[in-house]
């Protein structure tokens, strides 16, 4: 079974988008619909850099996409910190915060880092190209473990 979040922004906006397609064009409504998600998937791409980033976000824990509170801070000075995950680049840290998500949660990515995602000036095709990359690795991982 598949769960697609509708809850997303990226997820109502397909959704309405295939909803225009499919009453403004009678018949061939689930073609187009087909059609779209297979030409999304091949017009995005991801430089060899955002792909390392990635794969990078598959060893870093959810807790890295939280600033260190007071506790973690005494802690971190007492018993020496660990290295910072996070990105100069704000485009890459925006890249690594949803792949994040997406390697722990799969498809239940919040709302709010696919907005900044989007907001980084990534678009719903590369939303959808990693998604469908990281769920993949995530089924070969779950297949030989």
């Amino acid at each position: 079974m598949a769960f697609i979040d509708f809850s997303s922004a990226l997820g109502c906006a397909a959704t309405a988008i295939n909803v225009e397609r499919s009453s403004a064009v009678g018949g061939q409504r689930a073609s187009l619909g087909a059609e779209r998600s297979r030409s999304a998937a091949s017009h995005a791409s991801l430089s060899a850099l955002e792909w390392l980033v990635v794969s990078l976000a598959r060893g870093d824990r959810l807790s890295s996409l939280r600033t260190p509170g007071k506790m973690a801070t005494a802690m971190g000075m007492l018993f020496g910190r660990r290295p910072n995950p996070r990105l100069a680049d704000p485009k890459l840290e925006a890249l690594r915060r949803l792949s994040v998500h997406a390697w722990h949660r799969g498809f239940a990515v919040p709302v709010s880092a696919v907005k900044a995602f989007v907001a980084a000036g990534y678009t719903s095709d590369h939303y959808e190209l990693l998604l469908a990359s990281v769920s993949k690795a995530r089924l070969r991982r779950g297949r030989a473990g």
